[in-house]
C-alpha cells in the first residue's frame, strides 16, 4: 500500500520528467544508511547473491518499471505487471518444490482481472517496448521474491542490514543511468526534498524492510499477490487527494483484487520437512527485528 502512494508523491512533490533520478534517490540513501548502521558487508557467496537480489528486486526492476510507464498508459502497465504471481507460481514449483494447485491459478487469474477492472481505461494502447519492459519487470520481481525465499539471509545478519545491501546495490545501478539520461534538476524546492525524503525513508527503507520480512514468513505466492494492494491503494489515493473519479467498474475491480488475495491467504502453507534446507531463515528467531 505504501508503494501505491508513489504515483501521488511523484506527481505532486517531485521535479517533473526525472523518474530514474527519483528511483535512484529512493533506493540509494536508505541502502547506504542501513548498510552503514549494520556495519556488516556480504561475505563469500553472499556478495554475488546480494548483487543478484539488489538488481532483481530494486535496480533492474525499477528501470524496466519506468520504461513501461513511459511507453504504456498506467492501466496497461499495471495489467502487464499483474502476470507476476503467475511467474512466482511457476518458479516456486521449480525452485521451492511447491505443488501448483488449481486454487492458486484461479487466484492469479482473479487478481489480474481485478487489476484490469481497476486501472484499465477505454483509451488503453499497446506498445511492444512497453509490454516487453512490463513483462521483464514482473519477471525480475518474481525471480527476486522466489530467490529471496530460497536463500533466506546469512546467519547473524539482521533484516535491516539485508535490506540495506539490496537497496544500495539497486541505487548504485540506477544512479549513473539517471545522471546520464536525466541529469540533476536546476533547483530543489521544499516540496521536492519532502517527496524525495518520503520515497527514500518510507517508500524504500521502511517498505522494503517490511516486504523482505513478509517474504521470510509467508509463502512466495502470497507475498506476490499482496502486491496487488499497490494499484488498489494508488486508485483510492487518487480518488481521495486528486479528485479522480471512481467508477462502478473500478469498485468491482477493487473487490475482485481483495477477493483474490483472500483466496490465496486461505490456502494452507506447505509444511517444511526436517531435511528441507530451502528456508534457512527459520533458524534465526533470535533476530529482534524479525
Amino acid at each position: 500500500m505504501v508503494w501505491g502512494s508513489t504515483y501521488l508523491v511523484t506527481t505532486e512533490l517531485l521535479p517533473p520528467d526525472r523518474p530514474l533520478l527519483a528511483a535512484a534517490v529512493r533506493a540509494l540513501p536508505g541502502g547506504l544508511i542501513l548498510t552503514a548502521v549494520g556495519r556488516t558487508l556480504p561475505q563469500g557467496r553472499w556478495w554475488w547473491r546480494a548483487l543478484a537480489l539488489g538488481a532483481l528486486n530494486i535496480g533492474v526492476f525499477f528501470y524496466l518499471l519506468f520504461v513501461a510507464a513511459y511507453h504504456l498508459p498506467g492501466g496497461v502497465a499495471a495489467l502487464v505487471g499483474s502476470i507476476q504471481p503467475v511467474i512466482v507460481l511457476l518458479l516456486s514449483a521449480l525452485l521451492l518444490r511447491e505443488a501448483i494447485r488449481g486454487r492458486q491459478v484461479a487466484a492469479c487469474l482473479l487478481g489480474a482481472l481485478g487489476v484490469g477492472l481497476l486501472v484499465l481505461g477505454p483509451k488503453a494502447e499497446l506498445d511492444t517496448v512497453g509490454v516487453l519492459a512490463g513483462m521483464g519487470g514482473a519477471a525480475c520481481m518474481a525471480t527476486g521474491i522466489v530467490l529471496t525465499k530460497r536463500w533466506g539471509r546469512p546467519p547473524g545478519v539482521s533484516l535491516l542490514t539485508f535490506t540495506g545491501w539490496q537497496l544500495a546495490v539497486g541505487g548504485l545501478l540506477l544512479a549513473p543511468v539517471a545522471l546520464f539520461t536525466e541529469g540533476l534538476p536546476a533547483r530543489l524546492t521544499g516540496s521536492n526534498i519532502a517527496g524525495f525524503g518520503y520515497l527514500s525513508l518510507i517508500g524504500a527503507l521502511f517498505a522494503y524492510a517490511v516486504w523482505f520480512r513478509g517474504i521470510e514468513r509467508l509463502p512466495a505466492l502470497t507475498v506476490s499477490m499482496l502486491g496487488f494492494a499497490s494499484p488498489l491503494a494508488a486508485t483510492l489515493l487518487g480518488y481521495a487527494f486528486l479528485h479522480q473519479k471512481l467508477t462502478f467498474i473500478q469498485a468491482a475491480g477493487a473487490v475482485t483484487v481483495v477477493a483474490s488475495v483472500l483466496l490465496v491467504q486461505r490456502m494452507p502453507a506447505r509444511k517444511v520437512r526436517p531435511h528441507d534446507d530451502i528456508h534457512p531463515v527459520k533458524e534465526r528467531t533470535h533476530d529482534p527485528v524479525a
